[in-house]
């Protein structure tokens, strides 16, 4: 197996090595008071990092579309106020310096894999960047956008396994948690796995996250809401808050019982 080659977040967070990391919050940026509520949780459980969509890339133009930029000073301000560290997604390059300046990690979705100005721009930021895979992309394709990050000159950064589309409607995707232990045995990018949208369904998210850390995910990146049925992106997948400490606690357990630890 190749040694994955850690990357610091913070001065006491990173990603890689013995340690996993959990990021969590809300699929979107609707309120503060939605947002500190959920980073309040989130740092209640020991975790370190606040996720949160400002800008949100929907199917429909009749969805919610974010809040944009007054989203990112939302979740800057709770993540802040509990000590947390911040991902959010920039949709395209003219977005990216908003998104670089109120985030501490740049996530780049599963439809702009392959937006190569995207990946380039993302490339001459300091900052880690998470890039998702391609719900219809092979690995290959998957790790050829990174080496576009890297070309760059920004070599931090984080893989993420989100699901690959399949015929079967019962999930909204497929966990391919093989992808997950080819991309450790090959390569030295941390990798982490999104059992949210791989599967569309909370009560799926605990079995995928004990899939994904047992093929040798490096972390997780997990939807939490205050309250699912009314949130304005992915309620379905999200789980409630009063789920996240039960949910903490068997990644804990699972962790160790792998060897390893989380953050």
């Amino acid at each position: 197996m190749m040694t994955t080659s850690p990357i610091s977040l913070s001065e006491t967070v990173q990603v890689g090595g013995n340690t996993l990391l959990l990021m969590a919050g809300p699929c979107s940026v609707e309120s503060y008071e939605q947002t500190r509520a959920v980073a309040q949780a989130v740092r209640a459980q020991g975790l370190s990092v606040l996720r949160g969509g400002a800008f949100k890339p929907r199917t429909s133009p009749n969805s919610f579309q974010g809040l944009g930029l007054a989203g990112l000073k939302i979740l800057r301000q709770a993540a802040d106020e509990f000590g947390l560290l911040v991902i959010s997604e920039a949709l395209g390059v003219e977005q990216l310096p908003l998104v670089a300046e109120y985030s501490d990690i740049i996530q780049i979705g599963s439809r702009n894999m392959q937006h190569f100005p995207l990946l380039w721009a993302a490339g001459e930021q300091p900052k880690p960047v998470l890039l998702k895979r391609g719900f219809m992309s092979t690995i290959a394709e998957w790790l050829a956008a990174a080496e576009h990050i890297a070309s760059r000159g920004n070599q931090k950064i984080i893989l993420c396994e989100r699901g690959i589309r399949s015929f079967d409607p019962s999930t909204r995707n497929v966990l391919d948690v093989t992808a997950i232990a080819h991309i450790k045995q090959n390569t030295p990018f941390p990798i982490f796995a999104d059992p949210s949208h791989a599967t569309g369904r909370a009560d799926l998210v605990p079995a995928a996250s004990r899939a994904a850390l047992a093929a040798g995910a490096d972390g997780l990146i997990v939807e939490v809401h205050p309250n699912p049925a009314a949130a304005l992106s992915d309620g379905d997948q999200s789980l409630p808050l009063s789920d996240l400490p039960a949910f903490v606690n068997e990644m804990r357990q699972l962790s160790a019982a792998l060897g390893r630890s989380l953050a």
